[in-house]
């Protein structure tokens, strides 16, 4: 019988595909589920410190075993196959962070949301700049599609990525409606 787990343990694992043109990504997984994955040129230990924080005694495996499923539903998105992810997830945040996050899951592939329709959603109308706050702490992007929020005016805003992946990510999902001009310190 395999050994019982500690609910702070934290199994990681790297995945490598064509669309981040060979800068590898870092998925990392509890028990309850997906809590994080990095966007190449992302430090992994940045984010294992940030993971520690809000999980205390994490302590940090690589399992290539244990993360397939989340492995195998990302590799079937980046391939065109799949629309929606249907690993469990482990949200580590505020509670509006946690809000922001699991709205963003409601938008539908191949939609876009402007972050005031997100915060009008939560019914924080003024909460505008704090939507793209909790936006950019999402430790899950692509998974918790935060490549989904677009500007009122429908141009392209700040993505972690850089803006050239946001604008791939959106084709990627057959959505083209969008200007593709945004916060220069976000156009790499």
């Amino acid at each position: 019988m395999p050994a019982e787990r500690s609910a702070a343990e934290v199994a990681w694992t790297t995945f490598e595909h064509g669309f981040f043109e060979g800068r590898p990504i870092r998925l990392a997984a509890t028990e309850t589920g997906l809590c994080l994955v990095t966007l190449p040129g992302e430090s992994f230990d940045r984010w294992q410190s940030v993971l520690r924080k809000r999980i205390p005694g994490a302590a940090f495996a690589e399992d290539a075993v244990r993360m397939a499923p989340y492995v195998r539903e990302l590799d079937e998105y980046l391939a065109g196959g799949r629309k929606a992810f249907a690993v469990p997830t482990d949200y580590r945040g505020t509670p509006f962070q946690m809000a922001v996050w699991r709205e963003l899951g409601r938008i539908p592939f191949g939609e876009t949301r402007s972050y005031s329709e997100l915060a009008a959603a939560l019914g924080k109308e003024a909460a505008v700049r704090a939507v793209g706050a909790a936006n950019g702490a999402n430790p899950m992007p692509i998974v918790v599609p935060c490549h989904r929020l677009i500007g009122k005016d429908g141009a392209l805003t700040g993505f972690r990525g850089g803006m050239r992946m946001k604008e791939a990510l959106l084709r990627l999902e057959g959505f083209g409606d969008f200007a593709a001009r945004g916060h220069e310190r976000y156009r790499f």
